[in-house]
């Protein structure tokens, strides 16, 4: 459980405390996370996580705390046999679960490797039936087939996972749930495959799978189609989702999954929902999937965004001495650093904030002057002024 923030690190509306807000959610038990960076995070497109970036990774998702991470699907390649023989073998914290589909051959690839807890995977939407050439009766029975054979052959654990359930005949998708669980299914995740489900449509049908599978463990997977990925997995956790699969970085197909970190930040600080993730070790995680992917996210990106605490306004350097004034939650939570930049947008304030952070000691009658300068040079350069720059300027004004 992330114990690390605390009320005062936290300066949101008094809105959200309306019972009508916060009644629904269960708090009895930690929201939990179920990684799966490494597998759907790898199908953004033009990423190509090798042996070692997998390893690496997955050192970081333990660091942060998460339940389980989905370690890969071995049958794409030689190198994802590797990786996830290496991670099966690295004694990481977290549950190390496997990927397969309703095939015998993906199930004993990771018998063969050792793998001890399996996602197993088959369209049941009307769309995706029909692109593959499925019946109910054949999905039915592939299911079925496939969860037996993983749990009598020595997976302890199996989660069924209903691709584009969100598009699914409500009652086919119920009799589907109810046949993995009567084959062996332990767990079962409701999917938003395509990211094509509202957040208040997610509650409810979360909650109706919820009531015909009893106390069977729920897990939402959802995609950021329409920017509501993180909205999408809160309602899951209102409807009674315990576990919400995701990535780092929101990494996935077309718009991505759910981000597992803003998912945890939304819940802990807007909710008061407990979660099991550390967030104080997001912003590095983030760091290394984004060199082994060979990408950057937006300096504005919640959580992880490297200018989320940076602050070139001057309208808003003059409320930096008060967090709460322009910040909705502490930046020790996410071990961020605050600071201030000078550019166009600067004023007096950020002048004088910046003269003491570098020990310049520039004068109250040079201030004003001094802006005009670093204005000037940041307009005609079209970047910021970099501290050396402004030292300069400085110097030339004192």
């Amino acid at each position: 459980m992330n114990s690390q923030i605390s009320p005062d690190q936290v300066w949101i509306s008094e809105h959200n405390k309306a019972p009508a807000i916060q009644d629904a959610f269960d708090r009895s038990r930690p929201v939990r996370f179920y990684d799966t960076t490494l597998r759907d995070g790898e199908q953004s497109v033009g990423v190509c996580f090798n042996p070692q970036d997998k390893f690496e990774i997955a050192q970081q998702l333990s660091a942060l705390g998460v339940g389980r991470i989905e370690s890969g699907f071995p049958r794409v390649s030689e190198d994802d046999t590797k990786a996830v023989k290496r991670i099966l073998g690295a004694g990481l914290k977290p549950e190390i679960w496997g990927f397969a589909r309703c095939v015998q051959a993906d199930i004993d690839a990771h018998i063969e490797l050792g793998t001890e807890y399996l996602l197993i995977e088959i369209s049941t939407s009307e769309a995706k039936m029909a692109a593959y050439g499925f019946t109910r009766e054949k999905v039915l029975e592939r299911v079925v087939g496939a969860v037996k054979h993983a749990r009598d052959n020595g997976i302890k654990k199996v989660n069924f996972f209903a691709v584009d359930a969100t598009r699914s005949d409500l009652a086919f998708l119920k009799r589907v749930y109810l046949a993995a669980i009567e084959a062996g299914a332990d767990e079962i995740a409701v999917v938003d495959t395509i990211g094509a489900c509202a957040p208040e449509a997610v509650e409810w049908l979360v909650r109706e799978i919820k009531h015909t599978v009893g106390a069977v463990p729920i897990h939402w997977h959802g995609h950021n189609d329409f920017g509501l990925a993180t909205a999408a997995a809160i309602a899951a956790v209102r409807g009674g989702a315990e576990w919400i699969q995701g990535t780092v970085n929101g990494m996935g197909e077309r718009a991505g999954n759910a981000d597992i970190c803003e998912v945890a930040l939304a819940l802990s600080c807007l909710y008061n929902v407990p979660v099991e993730l550390d967030l104080s070790r997001a912003r590095e995680a983030s760091k290394v999937v984004q060199r082994c992917g060979g990408y950057s996210v937006d300096g504005w990106k919640p959580v992880v965004g490297e200018y989320l605490y940076t602050r070139e306004s001057g309208a808003v350097a003059s409320q930096f001495h008060s967090p709460q004034a322009i910040e909705p939650y502490s930046a020790d939570i996410v071990r961020a650093e605050r600071k201030i930049v000078l550019g166009k947008k600067s004023g007096l304030d950020s002048i004088r904030l910046k003269s003491e952070e570098l020990g310049l000691g520039v004068p109250e009658e040079k201030v004003a002057e001094l802006l005009a300068l670093v204005k000037a040079k940041a307009t005609a350069a079209e970047r910021l002024v970099s501290d050396e720059e402004f030292r300069a300027l400085a110097a030339g004004t004192v």
